[in-house]
């Protein structure tokens, strides 16, 4: 781990607030983690120490949004984690979550979708996937994209423009669709 400087130790009060602004988004840390390192063991690993991290640098914390804030050391961590033993992991197994309809062909199609779509995504390179991830399933503003990734708004705006084209091109390919989005026959 590289070092950090010395940060003051957090008191109480400190600790208190901390708890109230940033572990609402702990959920959001992880769910970001776990898209960045395409595996849950390590998405845990860095979640906690962005987590740790965000605790004691939280005196820097000046008040502005917090949940990108805390992506933000969310996605340094993770630059720092990936530096260590470099190169990305493979999605070996996607997360099975039973659906929620009591109609199992739907249930099955469903399934089959969410597992196309997380393969798709998977697939896609970190820079894409982060994108996508930010503004599709973390639902962060283009400034709070912008925020989290360090770029400005506008190169924001063209990656993810870029990336959801390249994610339908994929499904489309991987769901043997045309653009019309009738199968093929």
């Amino acid at each position: 781990m590289a070092v950090m400087s010395e940060a003051p130790k957090p008191d109480s009060g400190t600790v208190e607030r901390f708890r109230a602004i940033m572990l609402p988004h702990l959920d959001a840390a992880y769910g970001f983690a776990r898209w960045l390192a395409r595996d849950p063991v390590v998405a845990q690993d860095v979640a906690q120490e962005a987590m740790v991290r965000a605790l004691r640098y939280f005196h820097s914390f000046r008040g502005e949004e917090a949940r990108p804030w805390l992506l933000r050391i969310v996605r340094n961590t993770w630059h720092d984690t990936r530096a260590k033993w470099r190169g990305d992991q493979p999605l070996d197994v996607v997360e099975n979550r039973p659906a929620d309809t009591p109609d199992p062909e739907e249930a099955a199609m469903t399934e089959d979708r969410r597992q196309h779509v997380a393969a798709a995504l998977a697939a896609m390179p970190a820079e894409a996937r982060e994108v996508l991830v930010l503004r599709e399933i973390e639902d962060l503003s283009y400034k709070e994209i912008a925020a989290v990734l360090d770029m400005p708004i506008g190169t924001v705006m063209s990656r993810l423009a870029r990336a959801r084209e390249k994610l339908a091109a994929d499904l489309r390919a991987r769901l043997g669709r045309r653009e019309n989005g009738l199968p093929d026959l």
